[in-house]
């Protein structure tokens, strides 16, 4: 099991709570980004060429079952859904088989507003709970998956 991250668009502070998860469970961590994001980690960073989804196919590439993903993507979760421990979008929430059929719905009709010139919501601000629901999910999955409760105060 490894933690791989979409990196392109992940937060400074799931990047910050998934090294910390990947010591305490003493697993390996991915971060895979295109060569216009200059980032700096313990472990290990794949760079790739800039290119339309070339993260992805990265990602898609180096794969293994069992591992977890860290996206917001919804195209790339669906191409690895099937062999993973688990999906966890960056605002924290599991992508899943129940719920990547409407993810994908509703990026797919966001797209379909814009070409047409309409304007769909753009991001909003990060919020903390956001932070704390990302880190609930992903060490919900390192617990099942290792047995190890999380020290408390941490």
């Amino acid at each position: 099991m490894r933690i791989i991250i979409d990196g392109d668009a992940c937060p400074q502070k799931v990047r910050e709570i998934c090294e910390r998860a990947a010591r305490e469970f003493n697993i390996d961590l991915i971060i895979v980004v295109d060569i216009e994001h200059y980032i700096t980690s313990d472990y290990e960073i794949i760079v790739v060429e800039k290119g339309r989804d070339s993260v992805d196919y990265k990602i898609v590439e180096i794969f293994k079952q069992e591992d977890i993903l860290v996206t917001q993507d919804y195209g790339l979760s669906s191409l690895v859904l099937n062999k993973a421990a688990a999906v966890i979008h960056t605002a924290g929430f599991f992508i899943n088989n129940n719920n990547i059929d409407q993810l994908l719905e509703s990026r797919y009709l966001g797209q379909k507003i814009r070409k047409a010139g309409g304007k769909t919501k753009g991001p909003s601000k990060r919020r903390k709970e956001q932070d704390i629901n990302f880190e609930k999910c992903l060490y919900k999955v390192l617990y099942e998956k290792f047995g190890k409760k999380r020290p408390m105060g941490k």
